[in-house]
Formats: structure tokens, C-alpha cells, sequence
């Protein structure tokens, strides 16, 4: 895993997406595996930027997101499908039909979603480009500690970490979904290339840990040491090496 280092959270945003819009250029239609949460905000503003003022073209591009919450709606505004749409979707020029987010709607069969799901990356080619964040835990999409470096798709129950984490989202503890649909570890190390984002000093020690600790399912994270093409972008306080 190449490690490299930003001195600030603006400029690991605009690495990142000089990275996307470098691979947008080299293969139009790129296949995209795409996060949420708050570390890729600056990523996704910095994309809309430059689809606004440098014409990056998104029109062929293919994404797939790394999760969603079971039991939220598309529609429901905390949902993943809503933050999308708010920060990235709603602002460039992809095709809808070529948005791919699992469906986590309440009484929908989960079963059928998660197998179509990784049915449609299949589909699609793979992901070729694949952006991910890291929790606290070291949890990396929605796979906790203790996923399967084999798995795929499929819907996970999440710790009480990650439940605290989102509260702040939600009006109520008691609000925040217990379950998700995520890709698995597997589908993420099956993309060709892999960015790991991770700002702020409490990301430090999972990051450490994923990038130079023993490979572990104890540690999602650090299955990315098993992948050839992954580089780490880092913001100075998330650095503890």
C-alpha cells in the first residue's frame, strides 16, 4: 500500500479528485466504486467543481456505492441514496441508469438485493476504480470487524460504534438503523485500483494499523495490504508513522 501524506483536509479532497478526474479522462466510461460519510464531502465538492468549470465529462461513467442503510427508503433524507444525490449526483452529468446503490427499503428482499447487486458490478466489468474511507474500528464499506475476507455482498449487523457515529445524523439513537446492505471484502478487493481516504486524528491509529499492522479480519482494513494497487491519502493528523 502506497502511503501519501496531505498536509490538510482541503488538499487530500483535491488529491483525490484529481485522482477520479485523471482516471475519468484515461477511460470514459470508468467504472466507479463510490463511499459516504463526511471524508469524501471535499472529494465529491471538488468533482462538481470541475464538471462545473473544467467540463469533466461523467456522462459514461458507471458508479456503484459501497453500502446503504436497511430500512431507509431511497427517499428518506439520511438515507445514502439522499446524501448522493444532495452532494454529487444532482450536480454532474451521469446518466441515471447508470447509478447503482443497494435498495435497503424496508420489507424488500434482501437476499435477491444483495445478489443482484453483486451481480450488476459483475455486469458492469468490475469496478476499476474504488474509494473508500476507513471507520474508527477499522471497518472499511460496512464490513466490521470480524467480515470474511471472502465475502460479498450482503447485509451485515453494525457494532455499536459505528451506531454512536451515525447518531449524529438521525433525531434519535433509537432512530439509527441497526443493519446495512454493504459490498463485501472480496468485492472491494476485487477492483482494480483502490484509494483508502482518512482524515483527523481519530482515523490515526486504525490507518496505522491497517496499513503496517498484521493482516487481520480483526482489522478490515488491512485486507488492502493484499491488493497491489492501493494508495492510502492521508491528512497530516491522520498520520501516526
Amino acid at each position: 500500500m502506497r502511503v501519501l501524506v496531505t498536509p490538510d483536509y482541503q488538499t487530500l479532497s483535491q488529491t483525490a479528485a484529481e485522482l477520479v478526474a485523471r482516471a475519468m479522462r484515461a477511460k470514459p466510461g470508468l467504472v466507479l466504486g463510490l463511499p459516504t460519510g463526511s471524508t469524501p464531502l471535499g472529494m465529491y465538492g471538488n468533482l462538481v467543481r470541475m464538471h462545473r468549470d473544467l467540463h469533466l465529462d461523467f456522462s459514461r461513467a458507471q458508479t456503484f456505492n459501497l453500502d446503504e442503510y436497511v430500512g431507509l427508503a431511497p427517499d428518506h433524507p439520511t438515507s445514502y441514496h439522499a446524501y448522493m444525490r444532495r452532494h454529487f449526483f444532482d450536480h454532474v452529468n451521469i446518466a441515471v441508469e447508470n447509478i447503482h446503490m443497494p435498495n435497503g427499503t424496508l420489507g424488500i428482499d434482501v437476499d435477491a438485493e444483495t445478489k443482484s447487486y453483486e451481480q450488476a458490478i459483475e455486469d458492469a466489468g468490475g469496478i476499476d476504480l474504488l474509494i473508500v474511507g476507513i471507520g474508527a474500528n477499522g471497518h472499511i464499506a460496512f464490513n466490521e470487524p470480524g467480515s470474511s475476507f471472502a465475502s460479498r455482498t450482503r447485509v451485515v449487523n453494525l457494532e455499536p460504534e459505528t451506531i454512536a457515529n451515525a447518531r449524529q445524523h438521525f433525531s434519535s439513537e433509537a432512530g439509527v438503523p441497526r443493519t446495512a446492505i454493504t459490498v463485501g471484502i472480496r468485492t472491494i478487493l476485487d477492483a482494480r485500483r483502490i484509494v483508502l481516504l482518512a482524515s483527523g486524528a481519530l482515523k490515526a491509529d486504525a490507518v496505522e494499523r491497517a496499513s503496517r499492522g498484521p493482516v487481520s479480519e480483526a482489522m478490515p482494513a488491512s485486507a488492502l495490504q493484499l491488493h497491489p494497487n492501493v494508495i492510502a491519502i492521508l491528512d497530516e493528523a491522520a498520520r501516526r508513522f
